[in-house]
């Protein structure tokens, strides 16, 4: 079974045969064979080749690079073999189409708006003082509905979001948030909310990469030069299960505190240590499976993903309108 590959150690990384090697500064090496592979994530200082390049595009593997202050910095993509021109015309065919972007990035949103409730609604089942945002973001959910234009939609967006923040200290007692800060994060939470978001971007690239569809070509976020818009799209839907979900755990397990990070003028950084708590309870997140209802199996989180990339692909073929994934439980 294939599955991410997370690397915190600075060092090479080469090809050996049919296997990866990396090789640290100290000189230790790991093998890793490449049919296990589905994706490898770097945070330390990774130096490559062309040889190595080559064998991860006969593999299709995604090779993502985070910098010291853990910003996504990009992905090494290797060259599509999933090519569909026809696809590649309709997506960005509906893109052009106003009315049929603004439908589609309302899929997106509205399904990730749901799954924020939902995670609202979990945890007034189990005692916190969360119903009356869910309610609130309930009421507001009409007004993504009748936005005209995706900037109107995305005013909606925020004005939900800030509810939907307004609550995470009662979620997590432990944490005290106010309000959302990016560039730098200024806290804690701030912190691990761009840190696990980042994680969720990176392996919604992945997952498209194995489809047919352009990530480059998005319809509730713009395209841009040194973005994959799609992912972003991607993201907003599986964000509250796979991100804030993992964020109020490790914070009400004490996993992470405010020891975890490293204080300088400007932002906080987590340390390494901690980091790699970070990781491996995500990556643990992405291999969890549940009973799908449709498909009357188990599937990982990680293939919801997928199967959402699927969804937009038969709405492009003029199969069906799109809806993103919705937590059910």
């Amino acid at each position: 079974m294939k599955q991410s590959y997370y690397f915190f150690s600075s060092g090479v990384l080469s090809r050996k045969d049919n296997t990866l090697r990396l090789t640290t500064e100290d000189g230790h090496t790991s093998d890793i064979p490449i049919e296990r592979v589905a994706d490898i994530f770097c945070f330390g200082e990774i130096s490559v080749n062309s040889k190595l390049l080559s064998m991860l595009s006969k593999y299709g593997i995604c090779l993502h690079f985070f910098n010291f202050f853990e910003n996504y910095i990009g992905t090494y993509y290797p060259r599509e073999s999933l090519i569909s021109g026809d696809l590649h015309v309709k997506q960005a065919a509906a893109y052009i189409d106003s009315d049929k972007r603004l439908s589609i990035a309302k899929g997106f949103l509205t399904s990730g708006v749901y799954n924020m409730t939902r995670n609202l609604r979990y945890y007034s089942e189990r005692g916190k003082q969360t119903a009356a945002v869910a309610d609130e973001i309930k009421s507001l959910i009409p007004g993504l509905e009748r936005a005209n234009d995706i900037n109107e939609l995305m005013g909606a967006e925020g004005n939900i979001r800030r509810a939907y923040y307004s609550c995470w200290n009662e979620i997590m007692p432990a944490a005290q948030f106010e309000s959302r800060v990016r560039n730098p994060p200024d806290n804690m939470v701030n912190s691990l909310i761009s840190f696990c978001n980042m994680l969720v971007y990176s392996t919604c690239v992945s997952e498209l990469y194995a489809t047919q569809l352009d990530p480059s070509i998005g319809f509730l976020h713009s395209p841009g030069q040194r973005r994959f818009s799609l992912s972003l799209d991607l993201a907003e839907v599986f964000k509250p299960l796979l991100a804030d979900r993992l964020i109020f755990s490790l914070v009400n397990k004490r996993m992470i505190d405010e020891s975890a990070f490293a204080k300088d003028s400007n932002s906080m950084l987590l340390k390494d240590d901690f980091r790699k708590i970070i990781v491996s309870e995500y990556d643990k997140i992405l291999k969890r499976t549940i009973k799908h209802r449709a498909l009357g199996r188990e599937v990982s989180y990680r293939r919801l993903i997928r199967l959402d990339a699927y969804k937009l692909v038969k709405t492009l073929l003029g199969e069906q309108s799109f809806q993103g994934f919705r937590i059910w439980w």
